[in-house]
């Protein structure tokens, strides 16, 4: 497959290049880039897509009787076929060299004055196709938009001979599937055909939805509908407009399982063209320490100076201060926990007595970044803010102010982006950024559902007079696009600072997707903490479910300790996603402070000669992590070719060997391959070698690993 993909990039790109990718004539429109050919015919006051197929096959994907989209205004039920009034078309196109066509319809009958643009975007030399839908309000009145679907289409193969990858293109499922938050990605996989298609959803958190097979080969991308859970909803006054979130398709063909396609075509499109937040920052990081293990909230400024000066020597690159640094107003001089000190987010000056701003100081001058936890959408009933606005809680079912994040009675309130509470934490955040130097910010806990609580009622917003939303449902978008909103002007204020936003802000456990991607540079995914082999092991699964849809390196995994008698073996782990490091710095020998120093150093030297944390690849005969077996991933960089690295694991195999291979190299060129962090030399080879021949890695002891440079000698 990645032989047959390269060829199809090369012997294409010149007429890609060449082409406008959206051609029309009267009611037909082609789209088409030269690897992927989409025909939409727009006749009878019908729209629908004629066929959809990859340059060379004859197999379409899609076909005629499929409805294009489909969605509820007002309680009605229409689809492409349900009659519009085709208005026109216009070219498209985003910032990041996507081009292709919008149809622009007009409802009729009881949809009079409502307007929809269809808009599809192609983009050079991949074979994907990315969709939304904007919905403009003429009618005169109020309409309710509601179960959403952005694509429909009809499969070419049947369900009978393929199977679905669900839960982030990971896990085979037979017959029908509704997926939900875990699904940005399913994968539906032809055996007959050896062919398929990735179905993309870009829609966040708990509304996004993707059918399988729920009518007769079906695949349905979009929003969740009013039977779901969370059910999506969208109120649009007289003269308003709302676009959906996007979502894309990725047929593939001459492949035995999706996987291969995710490594190139996938990744080159989240990479290049989605605009993914960790991909776009020109200074990423690449070593980060949090104090949060095992020092709970029990700190102050001195324990802090102490762990900063010992993180500078091993090369920790940012110093996170995680929660407890914080009090309100009316909790001043009392020793609270961390959770009922939200809101206000005051220095302790218990732990602070001169300020934050010393402390910052302190770690810049050390050659580190500083970062915060801070809880982006909470306040207790003790912090100013709480008591002068009451009314930007968030309210249960009874009109009361509701815990979203748990259910244990503590002092925890949710505060509602359906108010101005978002421009107040803005500038709560923008204050530390400017006050003190801010490089860093943890923004945690839930804002709309939570991950620990399983009543599904127990979600949104029911306050029907917040100025942002009318009820529950409508409730999540707006907290969902508020949460953005707020992430992007941050970033416009302070381009510079790094948003960590956890999996209990996203809403569910270990929850990272497409649309919080677009707005945060990282994702704290869950906290691990058991000691080495089981706690590397859980890392490794966590990255390897994911990192096929989303960037390894918005993957932050605590809990492993720099303390731990095996850290050095962890660290190798951890190189596989964002590496966060936590324990008492003060318990580092001098001897391990140089050892970790080296692997730093290398790190450094990697991501300055190959942007390593960009790319993450599966290897060829290494499956999912697994006890009494091997894994191992490429980080290498796709772009140049020039090489990245590679990580092997043994996790109780009984075999002590194992033999790597390198797919995606530049075959002619000579390749060294050398040991970290030693750089000890272990083979040179070609490109066409490594892919076809590879190298042998012998581990002695049945928990081990080893790390490899990929580095191009000869071009």
């Amino acid at each position: 497959m990645y032989k047959l993909f390269s060829m199809a990039l090369l012997l294409l790109t010149a007429m890609a290049n060449a082409q406008d990718f959206a051609q029309w004539k009267e009611h037909n429109l082609v789209l088409d880039n030269g690897l992927i050919r989409r025909e939409i015919v727009v006749e009878d006051n019908m729209l629908y897509t004629k066929r959809l197929t990859l340059s060379g096959q004859d197999l379409s994907y899609d076909d005629s009787t499929a409805a294009e989209f489909a969605v509820s205004i007002d309680g009605n039920q229409y689809d492409g076929k349900s009659g519009w009034t085709f208005i026109r078309f216009d070219s498209a196109s985003d910032t990041r060299k996507g081009k292709g066509a919008t149809i622009v319809l007009e409802g009729t009958k009881l949809l009079a004055g409502v307007q929809l643009e269809l808009t599809y975007l192609l983009y050079p030399n991949l074979p994907v196709i990315r969709k939304k839908i904007t919905f403009s309000n003429h009618s005169g009145k109020e309409i309710r938009i509601a179960s959403l679907d952005v694509e429909k289409i009809i499969l070419g193969f049947s369900f009978i001979e393929a199977v679905a990858y669900v839960n982030y293109g990971r896990q085979k499922h037979l017959g029908t599937y509704v997926g939900d938050w875990d699904d940005p990605l399913i994968a539906i996989h032809s055996y007959s055909q050896n062919a398929g298609i990735l179905l993309g959803n870009e829609s966040p958190g708990v509304l996004k939805r993707t059918a399988y097979n729920t009518t007769y080969n079906n695949a349905d991308i979009g929003l969740t509908h009013n039977e779901d859970n969370y059910p999506f909803r969208k109120y649009l006054r007289n003269g308003q407009s709302w676009t959906s979130p996007q979502v894309f398709i990725i047929p593939y063909a001459q492949a035995a399982d999706p996987w291969p396609v995710m490594n190139t075509a996938l990744a080159d499109f989240t990479r290049r063209h989605m605009g993914l937040r960790i991909n776009e920052i020109p200074q990423r990081p690449t070593i980060m320490y949090n104090n949060y293990v095992p020092f709970d909230d029990h700190f102050n400024d001195t324990l802090l100076l102490q762990l900063s000066r010992t993180a500078a020597e091993v090369g920790i690159i940012q110093f996170e201060i995680d929660c407890g640094w914080h009090t309100t107003q009316g909790n001043k001089g009392k020793p609270v926990s961390w959770i009922e000190n939200t809101g206000d987010w005051i220095p302790d000056s218990l732990k602070f007595s001169k300020g934050l701003k010393p402390v910052f100081d302190s770690i810049r001058q050390r050659g580190m970044e500083p970062g915060l936890w801070i809880s982006v959408g909470s306040a207790s009933k003790t912090s100013k803010v709480f008591r002068e606005h009451p009314e930007w809680a968030a309210r249960d079912e009874k009109g009361q102010p509701v815990n979203l994040h748990t259910t244990d009675g503590i002092d925890l309130n949710t505060m509602c982006f359906g108010t101005d509470w978002s421009d107040y934490i803005k500038n709560k955040i923008l204050d530390l950024v400017h006050g003190v130097g801010l490089g860093f910010v943890k923004l945690d806990l839930s804002v709309a559902t939570s991950a620990y609580i399983t009543d599904f009622k127990r979600s949104g917003c029911y306050a029907t007079n917040h100025p942002y939303h009318k009820d529950r449902e409508a409730s999540l978008i707006v907290i969902y696009e508020r949460l953005f909103k707020l992430f992007d002007e941050l970033h416009a204020a302070a381009p510079n600072l790094f948003i960590d936003c956890t999996f209990e802000t996203a809403g569910k456990l270990q929850l990272i997707d497409y649309a919080f991607c677009q707005h945060a540079e990282g994702n704290w995914l869950t906290n691990v903490s058991e000691p080495f082999p089981v706690g590397a092991f859980r890392i490794r699964n966590l990255a390897w479910w994911k990192s096929p849809a989303l960037p390894a390196s918005a993957f932050l995994i605590g809990n492993l300790q720099m303390d731990s008698k095996d850290f050095i073996q962890e660290l190798k782990t951890l190189i596989g996603s964002f590496p966060i490091v936590l324990g008492d710095l003060r318990k580092l020998t001098e001897s391990r402070k140089r050892e970790i120093r080296q692997w730093t150093a290398w790190m450094v030297r990697m991501k300055q000669r190959y942007n390593y944390d960009l790319y993450r690849q599966d290897l060829p005969s290494f499956g999912e992590p697994a006890e009494g077996s091997w894994d191992a991933w490429a980080r290498i960089n796709t772009d140049t070719r020039k090489g990245g690295i590679i990580g092997v694991f043994r996790q109780g195999s009984l075999d002590d060997q194992r033999t790597l291979v390198v797919p995606g190299l530049l075959k002619k060129s000579q390749y060294l391959v050398t040991l970290a962090p030693t750089g000890q030399t272990i083979a040179r080879m070609t490109g066409r070698e490594l892919e076809a021949i590879g190298f042998k890695v012998k581990l002695t002891k049945k928990y081990d690993s080893q790390l490899f440079e990929i580095q191009l000698i000869n071009p």
